[in-house]
C-alpha cells in the first residue's frame, strides 16, 4: 500500500505553490514564466488524466488501420509504421478510417494541449 501522494497530487501541488503564492509576488519576466509554468503544468494534470484512455483508443484505431493486433506492437511502432505507409502512399485519405483516425487524435490532443482553443467544440462535433 502507498501512502504517498500520487504524481496527480503532487504536479497539483507544485501548481498551487506557483500561482497562488509565488507568482503574485514576481513581475515582469518573472511572472510571465511563472504563468508559462503554470500552463504547462496544466498540460501535464490533463495529460496523465487522458493518456491511458486516448492511447487505447488510438492504439485499436492504428491497428484496425493497419491491418496488425495491438498487443503484437508497441504504440510508438503503430504509430512509426502508419507514418511510413503513408509515406510511400500505401495509406492516403480515401483509405477508409485513415481520416477519421487522424481527425480523432488530433482533436484528443487539442483537449491536452489547448483545451479553450476556439475550434475545439465544432472539431468535437465532427470526428
Amino acid at each position: 500500500m502507498h501512502d504517498q501522494p500520487s504524481v496527480s497530487e503532487l504536479v497539483t501541488a507544485v501548481r498551487g505553490f506557483i500561482s497562488d503564492t509565488a507568482a503574485p509576488q514576481l513581475t515582469g519576466h518573472a511572472a510571465f514564466h511563472a504563468r508559462v509554468a503554470v500552463n504547462v503544468l496544466d498540460i501535464v494534470l490533463r495529460d496523465l488524466e487522458a493518456r491511458d484512455a486516448n492511447d487505447l483508443r488510438e492504439a485499436a484505431s492504428l491497428a484496425a488501420l493497419l491491418n496488425i493486433s495491438p498487443e503484437a506492437h508497441s504504440h510508438s511502432e503503430m504509430v512509426q509504421m502508419l507514418c511510413e505507409k503513408l509515406r510511400n502512399s500505401e495509406l492516403t485519405l480515401s483509405t477508409p478510417g485513415l481520416l477519421e483516425h487522424l481527425k480523432t487524435t488530433a482533436i484528443a490532443q487539442l483537449e491536452v494541449d489547448q483545451p479553450k482553443y476556439s475550434g475545439l467544440r465544432e472539431a468535437r462535433g465532427r470526428p
